[in-house]
């Protein structure tokens, strides 16, 4: 592509200064380093999607509050009216801690899933990175973990449960969640670039892996071999190791599920990254 200056006129006129546009390779237009390149726009997204998130509501950032409580409160009922047991943890406790991570993580997802098509006029007019629109997506919803946990120290001086050490892992399971939100998220935002049926089929498939994830019922509660296999849900070993890293080992121990869900969000993530960079440069054809 050539950009010309007109000159002086003139017999004896210089040539006019060219500036030639060269095409970057592919791995260079779409690798690590351009997303690193284009950090202002990732910034700017995010920031974005939190803004919205809250536009016209009446409580803000609350829902974020509301949500998890208004959850635990429904399974807590429940829970008592069938007798469920979760050992020697107070149940609404014990909910908490599994609903904080679970909150980010729907929220997240959900949002990544609908990213591509909800930019698709930018992604129609300009060129940048599209990996920023999905991951722009997953980190603006931790707002809302930072939210949501801030109810969890309430809870716990409320039932007079000391934290442990394990405290100290509650950022590797975090960044857990970030990963699983953003790997799944993945494969399903470019199936809904070409498929509008997933957006009808999110709901269900959400819901359903709540009832997959250990949150309103204890995993110990799960025989082998099947706990192992159930801890494919990428989320099991989140809620697990968070609980964990929350209450200490009276609350969960970690299982083989912890893993398998770890090799689980791995393998997610690493095809999920694949199947969104082969599909990518028809993109804004297709949206």
């Amino acid at each position: 592509m050539t950009e010309a200056v007109r000159a002086p006129s003139g017999p004896y006129a210089d040539p006019p200064p060219m500036t030639v546009i060269e095409a970057g390779s592919t791995a260079d237009d779409r690798g690590f380093r351009a997303l690193w390149t284009h950090r202002d726009l990732f910034y700017m997204l995010a920031v974005r999607d939190v803004k919205l998130r809250y536009q016209h509501t009446a409580v803000g950032a609350a829902w974020a509050l509301i949500q998890p409580l208004l959850i635990m409160l429904v399974l807590t009922i429940f829970a008592t009216a069938v007798g469920v047991h979760v050992g020697n943890i107070p149940y609404p406790l014990y909910v908490m801690g599994g609903l904080v991570p679970w909150t980010y993580f729907t929220h997240a997802f959900t949002s990544t899933t609908n990213s591509l098509v909800s930019h698709s006029g930018i992604i129609q007019k300009i060129y940048f990175p599209r990996l920023i629109i999905p991951l722009a997506a997953t980190v603006a919803g931790s707002i809302d973990f930072l939210v949501a946990g801030l109810l969890l120290p309430f809870f716990m001086v409320a039932y007079g449960v000391r934290p442990t050490l394990t405290l100290f892992a509650i950022p590797a399971f975090v960044v857990m969640a970030l990963a699983a939100a953003f790997a799944l998220g993945l494969w399903l935002a470019v199936l809904n670039v070409r498929y509008r049926d997933v957006v009808n089929a999110l709901p269900f498939f959400t819901q359903l892996l709540f009832f997959a994830t250990p949150i309103a019922y204890s995993s110990e509660r799960i025989p082998e071999p099947w706990r192992t296999i159930v801890g494919l849900n990428p989320m099991v070993g989140v809620v697990d190791g968070f609980r964990w890293a929350l209450l200490g080992a009276r609350a969960t121990a970690l299982h083989m599920s912890t893993l398998v869900s770890v090799g689980s969000i791995i393998a997610l993530l690493i095809g999920g990254l694949w199947y969104f960079r082969r599909h990518e440069p028809a993109f804004a054809d297709e949206i």
